[in-house]
């Protein structure tokens, strides 16, 4: 037997056993209420801003469902193809334009973000606050991996990428468990 290949019998516990304790983090993330004076603070402060109509554009009513999945695609993409760039020789420029572009597209992503997430539930906005801590973690990897690119540090530049990557899997994984397994984000059909 080829001992490189997995063994399709232990990797099914294995997969197993980190989803139970990825759910069993997330549903302990969900009850505790260590940050809801600052949550509640947060989304009344947000919820107060003089938006208008732009708060239903923003919060994806036209669309009939939430405007930032949409938007997250652009640095998700940018990010994701920069990596992939970053393992092609000679495709430096093109990783660089992408993690700056991504950079740049993950302010309407979060301002969409952040209307939704003004009007979640205590078990939400807790999970979403992860969310938010995750992505600010994200970005500033992305910001030094730009640095480092543009003062011609390739090889810094690529691994903040990756570490910038690993945010983005995470807080990916924590917005999935928001839109999907306590179902935020759907709004009534008007």
């Amino acid at each position: 037997m080829d001992t490189r290949t997995l063994d399709p019998a232990k990797a099914v516990p294995a997969l197993n056993a980190a989803s139970g304790w990825w759910l069993t983090t997330l549903d302990r993330l969900e009850r505790t209420t260590l940050a809801d004076p600052a949550i509640r603070a947060l989304q009344r402060g947000i919820r107060s801003l003089p938006l208008g109509a732009a708060r239903d554009v923003l919060r994806g009513r036209p669309l009939g469902h939430p405007l930032h999945p949409v938007l997250v695609q652009v640095p998700i993409g940018c990010w994701l193809s920069a990596a992939v760039l970053d393992a092609v020789p000679g495709e430096r420029r093109a990783a660089t334009t992408l993690t700056a572009v991504g950079l740049a597209g993950v302010a309407p992503a979060a301002i969409a973000g952040w209307a939704d997430w003004a009007d979640m539930p205590p078990e939400q906005a807790r999970v979403g606050l992860a969310h938010a801590v995750s992505n600010a973690a994200a970005v500033g990897c992305y910001a030094v991996s730009l640095a480092a690119r543009l003062r011609g540090r390739p090889a810094k530049g690529r691994l903040w990428s990756w570490a910038g990557l690993a945010a983005v899997s995470v807080t990916g994984a924590l917005g999935g468990h928001i839109a999907y397994r306590q179902a935020g984000g759907a709004h009534p059909a008007t």
